[in-house]
């Protein structure tokens, strides 16, 4: 029993409204306004592509000629001579080899058409996704993400050759063979083919459209697992830690379950359409070539007409036989692209004014201007926050999980816009500049550094690529760690491993102030930036933070209090908002809440210190 294929009017018309819509978006690629050398190969590839179709409809009347002159129905009395049948052989042979040759010279001359166009969609994802907000990565899965991406470029790259080299010729080439048949023997035959061909392509586009839910299915399925296992891999070490290999492989197999179920009713599908195509163009072929058999015994066709319409049948069910393969992978790769569509139609979150002037830092005084924010409007998460940290200050945030120290690192770098109040830097509120040139201005030195799978060196010359290896060698030394990097086999060209793993977290810490000395910032934003080290570490790497921050506008995001005593002021944080702020030893003396703070985490040390000793 076939599958319901029914399709509701308005989700049809949405379908087709969606295609059209992705097509349009690609045409650019093939005839763009700014380069006029696109234009020109596609014209030529197009003369090519019109010179190998009338050679292809050529060939089977030379094939009807010399089939005349081996039987003796040849009108043309040169034609029954040995010579003549040869030379029409020869000519079938030739007219073969030219509608292949030309067709291969037609993709060679545009395959820098279709390389660009490819190029160009990577690089615009690419781009469009760093210039997405936080927000959107947050709520995101890579592993998911890179395989619409992944799918979405092959699919344009397939979509573009064969819409303009195999849909719109073999339109041409049917209209031409159904003037032909009409022309060259009557009305009937184009008739049977006029009939095979919309019963053919109703019926593809018909299966088509529900082979493409199917499709869905299995794509989502798809992203499942993928996801999982990638999941499962980045997280290898703490699989280890709890035993959870068996956990993890029984999670990968239902959702590999999920993706075989769906891809068995694909494949199922897909053996469906194929039958029922087979026995469209097998009745409509044996129809043709039994009112030619009947003509030809009459004696009103010659022999080599019966074989021509059989050459001008195959010649024009090999392709249909193709169009079904092609506009299948056509409708698929459609719903491929639509999903990187989907993903290139979304706007970032925080976006730069018209007209936005770049920042302007000429001493780093930061203002937070009665700043509220939330991530939802249920959950606000600061809540009146009203500082003034002037030029060239060093200013510690500290409080419990929760209270908004970091939301306000993040609001600084524009990773979120306030929902309400402002930030300013110099005067001059960051909604009103560029995003990129806050970027330039803040120097971070995050929680957990994360390096790429490439050198030391690479990693710190990764805040100002054109630095010098002298540049690079003055901050890690500025940053305490040209000694240790100096004692390793390759120096500054070993490989740091993925996510800097083959280091320790005291070195990516190093590497990582390294990085933002290099970049020499006005503005120095240390997140938590040795919370997750030990005692004795995180006193060592504070004198390079320290250093760093010399002459620089520093705000510090802390948990241990011990790191921030010399801080010109100590904002305390809770609940969202500001309950405290002063310097260390006037927040001792009040003995409020950093007071506790304080004599809390001095107990824990003395405890920590005493089991030691």
């Amino acid at each position: 029993m076939p599958p319901d294929t029914s399709l509701p009017s308005d989700a049809a018309r949405a379908d087709r409204k969606r295609g059209m819509k992705l097509i349009r978006f690609i045409l650019p690629y093939l005839w763009p306004s700014d380069a006029a050398w696109v234009k020109r190969t596609v014209v030529w590839a197009m003369l090519l592509l019109v010179g190998a179709k009338a050679v292809t409809l050529g060939t089977p009347y030379l094939y009807k000629l010399a089939v005349d002159a081996l039987s003796g129905d040849a009108r043309d009395p040169a034609l029954l001579l040995p010579l003549g049948a040869v030379s029409l052989t020869v000519a079938y042979g030739v007219a073969r080899f030219l509608s292949s040759g030309v067709n291969e010279l037609r993709n060679a001359i545009f395959a820098p058409v279709r390389m660009r166009a490819l190029q160009g969609m990577a690089i615009q994802t690419f781009r469009h996704m760093h210039a997405m907000s936080l927000r959107f990565h947050i709520g995101r899965r890579t592993g998911a993400l890179s395989r619409i991406i992944e799918r979405g470029v092959k699919a344009i790259e397939f979509v573009l050759s064969f819409l303009l080299f195999n849909i719109v010729p073999l339109i041409i080439e049917l209209v031409f063979v159904l003037v032909i048949f009409a022309l060259a023997f009557d009305w009937r035959y184009a008739l049977v083919l006029l009939v095979t061909i919309a019963a053919y392509v109703s019926f593809t586009l018909k299966i088509t459209e529900w082979r493409v839910q199917v499709r869905r299915e299995m794509n989502a399925a798809d992203q499942e697992a993928n996801q999982k296992a990638i999941d499962s891999l980045l997280n290898f070490e703490t699989v280890k830690y709890f035993n959870a290999d068996r956990w993890e492989t029984d999670r990968y197999d239902v959702s590999m379950d999920q993706y075989a179920k769906a891809a068995i009713r694909t494949d199922r599908s897909l053996a469906f359409l194929n039958a029922g195509q087979a026995l469209i163009i097998s009745a409509g072929l044996c129809a043709v070539m039994v009112m030619a058999a009947i003509e030809t015994m009459r004696g009103t066709l010659s022999v080599g007409d019966f074989v021509m319409v059989q050459a001008y049948m195959i010649q024009i069910t090999t392709p249909l036989n193709f169009l079904g393969s092609v506009y299948r992978n056509i409708r698929q790769g459609l719903t491929d692209m639509g999903e990187m569509h989907d993903l290139l139609e979304q706007q970032p979150e925080v976006q730069d004014k018209a007209g936005a002037t770049a920042l302007q830092v000429q001493g780093g005084r930061i203002s937070f201007h009665d700043v509220h924010f939330h991530y939802s409007p249920e959950r606000p998460i600061l809540k009146g926050i009203s500082l003034d940290i002037a030029a060239g200050q060093t200013v510690a945030l500290v409080g419990p999980s929760g209270s908004g120290k970091s939301t306000i690192g993040r609001l600084m770098f524009r990773f979120y816009d306030v929902t309400g109040g402002a930030i300013t830097i110099d005067g001059q509120d960051l909604r009103d500049v560029t995003q990129g040139s806050v970027h330039d201005a803040i120097g971070v030195v995050p929680q957990d550094t994360v390096l790429f799978n490439d050198t030391v060196g690479y990693n710190i010359a990764y805040a100002r690529p054109q630095a010098t290896r002298e540049e690079v060698i003055a901050a890690a030394k500025a940053a305490r760690i040209h000694d240790f990097i100096e004692s390793l086999p390759e120096g500054y060209d070993t490989q740091v491993g993925e996510r800097g793993l083959k280091l320790s977290g005291g070195e990516k810490q190093r590497v990582g102030i390294a990085r933002t000395i290099l970049k020499n910032p006005p503005i120095l934003l240390l997140d938590e930036a040795t919370s997750a080290l030990d005692t004795q570490t995180e006193r060592d790497i504070q004198a390079s933070l320290a250093e760093a921050g010399q002459g620089r506008t520093v705000i510090t995001i802390a948990h241990r209090l011990s790191t921030i005593v010399d801080a010109d002021q100590i904002v305390v944080m809770e609940a969202g908002r500001i309950v405290e702020q002063g310097r260390h030893e006037a927040l001792l003396a009040q003995g409020g809440r950093y007071a506790q703070m304080w004599a809390r985490q001095s107990a824990e040390i003395d405890h920590e210190d005493g089991s030691q000793a």
